[in-house]
């Protein structure tokens, strides 16, 4: 390899090897070499980059209008960030003509969202009013609930759960809730939910019964009108065969404010979005949706595809869920509650209980030990899809044959009963060697300030709380029960089988020229012999 110099006239360096050329030398060295030097040298920097399309001698020139203009301390030592910084300015968007588009910070979006929460409306102050009235408020300490479940950390961030509780209270501020409580949050894979659980006043709950009365006798208006005129058209027409199979009975919901359907669920994807009311759940989707496993998805309009068919969609769904979760995992310290009169404990269908003023809490220790400190506040659903088992075939029918098949129907149908109410949950099934509930206290360093929580294996994500006279049930999950084994849908029914083969319903062979000859022959003899007896009448 070439050593520095002698340079070529065509290199940058030309002309500064020369030996009269030197600082120390007293004589001036040729200045037609030194220009050519240094326009050859400034030909070099200003060669354009192949990738950046800058040159050096600009990028210089940057450099030392920026170090003049701003003048830092120790410029020595941040040369190498100037010149990043001075090649970053070259690449910034320059667009004089249109404007600049500010990307929205997503905690600028999260606060509009949350703007409306803390919004004082006009008619908060009578509410509160109405409250001092009655002396029970309907607003949910959800924060004092998230400070005992936080203590086994269990629960949702502090800012959340203060969403919540405002969300809540625009809730109340807009429907006439008697009770409010903050059922859980169930997740989806778009969005999630989070439920309130409500007890309307008396005299909404009637009007929600008479608008549901008014839409099913809407409903049986169209369907007679529809039945009305497929009569006319079946006049018209030569009438199809009619089938033999008839469905079995309809299974009618519960009432508002008993069974499955005793309270009211309001659900919103965000705290500060609007609340949306889920219609009341029928025993057949509670059925269907034990045979099916699915995720939701967040949109209450979304369709549920399964097998077998779903009865509804995702907002029928998921007040099934709640329905099946509230009765397997709600729980309470065992004689916290009480029947209302002493003869309904003998009664399988008394679901109607009160808080017992005398009850004395357990110690922590003595709740986490033993089950039997535990029980079901909620009554168990039976597997036609009620809390209270109904014979569906009870109507009355215009045929005694359809009444007496009926009967029939009716002997082999045997009426179910649950547990009774206010069991304890020491008599809850296991599942394969893994119990019904795991028990552990808070903490086991300061004992005398634990608290006692309860998760059920059964369902994952459900827990209770007790401190005291305190305690709460909560769920924070995807709305699946636990199962052993995978999930395997149910098959299809099998195919149906072909008409049976009857010597009516064959098709004959044809007959040979011979047998024909001989059938005619056989006619003709027997008209034969009828005239000839005809004519023996008339002659006598």
């Amino acid at each position: 390899e070439r050593g520095h110099g002698p340079y070529q006239p065509h290199e940058p360096g030309y002309g500064l090897d020369q030996p009269g050329y030197s600082p120390y030398e007293d004589e001036i060295p040729d200045p037609q070499a030194r220009m050519l030097a240094i326009q050859n040298a400034k030909a070099y920097l200003l060669k354009t980059s192949t990738k950046s399309g800058l040159n050096l001698y600009d990028h210089f020139a940057n450099i030392l209008t920026k170090i003049l203009d701003e003048q830092p301390t120790n410029t020595v030592d941040i040369i190498e960030n100037i010149s990043k910084d001075v090649k970053w300015a070259q690449f910034r968007k320059k667009m004089d003509t249109l404007r600049d588009e500010h990307p929205i910070p997503p905690t600028f979006e999260a606060a509009e969202k949350c703007k409306a929460l803390f919004v004082k409306e006009h008619g908060e102050e009578e509410h509160e009013e109405l409250e001092e009235e009655i002396g029970q408020p309907s607003l949910p300490n959800v924060m004092e609930t998230a400070f005992y479940f936080e203590q086994a950390g269990i629960g949702l961030s502090k800012d959340e759960s203060y969403y919540i509780l405002l969300a809540f209270k625009n809730l109340i501020n807009l429907h006439p809730v008697q009770t409010c409580r903050f059922w859980g949050k169930i997740l989806g894979l778009e969005m999630n939910y989070i439920i309130a659980e409500v007890q309307l006043q008396e005299g909404e709950e009637e009007e929600e019964m008479r608008e549901e009365g008014e839409e099913t006798v809407a409903e049986g208006e169209n369907e007679m009108g529809e039945a009305e005129e497929e009569d006319e058209q079946k006049e018209k027409e030569p009438e199809p065969p009619k089938s033999t199979y008839k469905p079995p009975p309809e299974i009618p919901k519960e009432a508002n404010g008993t069974g499955t359907n005793k309270y009211v669920y309001f659900v919103c994807n965000e705290p500060g979005k609007p609340w949306v009311k889920l219609p009341p759940v029928t025993p057949a989707q509670i059925v269907c949706a034990r045979k099916i496993k699915k995720f939701f998805t967040g949109r209450l309009d979304a369709p549920v595809v399964s097998f077998p068919p779903f009865p509804g969609n995702e907002a029928n769904y998921l007040r099934a869920q709640i329905a099946r979760i509230s009765a397997g995992t709600h729980i309470s310290p065992t004689g916290f509650y009480q029947f209302e009169n002493e003869d309904e404990e003998d009664e399988e269908g008394a679901d109607t209980y009160e808080e017992n003023p005398e009850f004395e809490p357990p110690p922590v220790a003595e709740m986490v030990e033993s089950l039997a400190s535990w029980a079901h506040h909620v009554k168990d659903i039976l597997k036609q899809g009620r809390c209270v088992w109904i014979n569906p075939s009870q109507k009355s029918e215009e045929n005694e044959e359809d009444e007496e098949e009926e009967e029939e129907d009716v002997e082999e149908q045997q009426e179910e009963r649950g547990p009774p109410l206010l069991t304890l949950i020491s008599e809850d099934e296991g599942m394969k060697g893994i119990p019904a509930w795991t028990a552990q206290a808070s903490t086991n360093l300061i004992p005398q300030y634990s608290v006692a929580i309860l998760q059920s294996n059964r369902w994952p994500g459900a827990y209770t709380f007790a401190s005291g006279r305190k305690f709460e049930n909560i769920y924070f999950g995807w709305g699946h029960k636990y199962s052993p084994e995978s999930h395997n849908p149910a098959l299809p029914p099998p195919a149906q089988a072909e008409f049976p083969i009857e010597p009516g319903i064959t098709e004959t062979v044809d007959p040979t020229v011979e047998e024909e000859m001989a059938f005619k022959a056989a006619q003709e003899e027997a008209l034969a012999e009828d005239e000839e007896e005809e004519d023996e009448e008339e002659d006598d």
